[in-house]
């Protein structure tokens, strides 16, 4: 077995309702006196009127241009060189970005998330695209997030089909780690804390989902909404923390990163896709009739189990094999699912498979 490297959590993780007014207190206890306030123009929108007044900072802000890319990593080091700190205010990409350019920097992060949509806020973890959007790789820090705050209010009333993408996101987890922690015999305690959160990504989320969307449609918090916000953000962070390679990604991740090969599916969001890979992953070990029992969930959630359904419905033969070969590049987590050698063309019949099935 490979070596396991445990990242476990946030320094310190608070979620209330009025949390971003501890943000002062927090950053001087850290020893901050200055920060750079990386934010997108919708999230800062969003998370204006919770931003608290705080005399005894200097902040500064900078709006990044919507992708977490070589370029936007350059420009937020080259900002926050002389500040102490940087926040990031936004949803996974502005987070992922933050991580990025204070790991370059050796700066504290602070993360003040204004959706919830991943476990971006609870990993020390960055999906790095290029300058034309298309997935590059990922690179994993040594050090965790200082402080993460969360707003419950401003989450609820984030945009829904966010968390709903979110939710497939956070599905995976199960999925992807499930595929690979099955086939060890004697799992060594990171792991079982990792497959024991996979598993919870996936019943909490079956059982809370429907309650949770409950709560954005009509405005209030409820139970079911800070359940399905803490399974996204801390069992999942969890899966990867403690699971490293066996917990992060596998298959549908790779499908997700292979998507990325069609221009057309930029447009779509992350956990979209990575919920359609799932199902592609379920038929690459041959099991169709989980891809039929989740069948109803997908449903309700309006998440896609066909490329019909991705709206993708234009793919010639020549871009669907495109997509497999970049689901299958060596370097792809799909191989380390223990199902033998994927290549491209196991992949394109899942994917056709999967058509016919659904």
């Amino acid at each position: 077995m490979k070596t396991i490297e445990v990242h476990a959590a946030p320094s310190e993780y608070i979620l209330k309702e009025g949390a971003f007014e501890l943000l002062e207190e927090k950053l001087q206890q850290r020893g901050i006196q200055s920060i750079l306030v990386v934010t997108g123009t919708k999230s800062y929108e969003a998370a204006k009127a919770y931003w608290p007044e705080m005399p005894s900072m200097t902040e500064t802000f900078y709006t990044y241009q919507g992708e977490c890319s070589f370029a936007e990593i350059d420009k937020v080091v080259t900002r926050a060189k002389e500040v102490d700190a940087i926040v990031a205010l936004g949803g996974g990409k502005v987070i992922d970005l933050v991580k990025a350019a204070a790991n370059e920097l050796h700066k504290q992060v602070i993360v003040l998330p204004t959706l919830a949509s991943n476990c971006a806020p609870w990993t020390p973890l960055s999906v790095i695209y290029d300058n034309e959007g298309a997935f590059h790789h990922y690179d994993i820090y040594p050090i965790a997030t200082s402080l993460l705050l969360v707003e419950p209010k401003l989450l609820l009333h984030a945009p829904r089909d966010l968390f709903v993408a979110g939710i497939g996101d956070t599905l995976a987890k199960w999925y992807e780690a499930d595929v690979q922690l099955r086939t060890i015999e004697h799992l060594p305690v990171p792991l079982m804390i990792s497959y024991e959160a996979a598993k919870q990504c996936k019943e909490l989320l079956l059982r809370d989902s429907k309650e949770a969307l409950r709560a954005m449609d009509e405005g209030v918090l409820n139970d079911a909404f800070i359940q399905v916000v803490e399974v996204m953000f801390i069992y999942a962070g969890m899966v990867g923390g403690y699971g490293d390679h066996y917990g992060r990604t596998a298959g549908a991740h790779a499908v997700h990163n292979g998507l990325t090969a069609l221009e057309e599916s930029h447009a779509l969001l992350h956990g979209v896709k990575v919920a359609y890979g799932i199902c592609v992953q379920l038929m690459l070990e041959n099991r169709p009739e989980e891809v039929q029992a989740l069948r109803a969930f997908y449903e309700e959630l309006h998440l896609p189990q066909t490329l019909k359904e991705l709206g993708l419905t234009e793919v010639t033969a020549q871009q669907l094999q495109e997509v497999a070969e970049k689901t299958t590049i060596p370097t792809e987590s799909i191989h380390l699912m223990p199902i033998g050698e994927i290549t491209s063309e196991r992949v394109l019949e899942a994917m056709q498979e999967l058509e016919q099935l659904v």
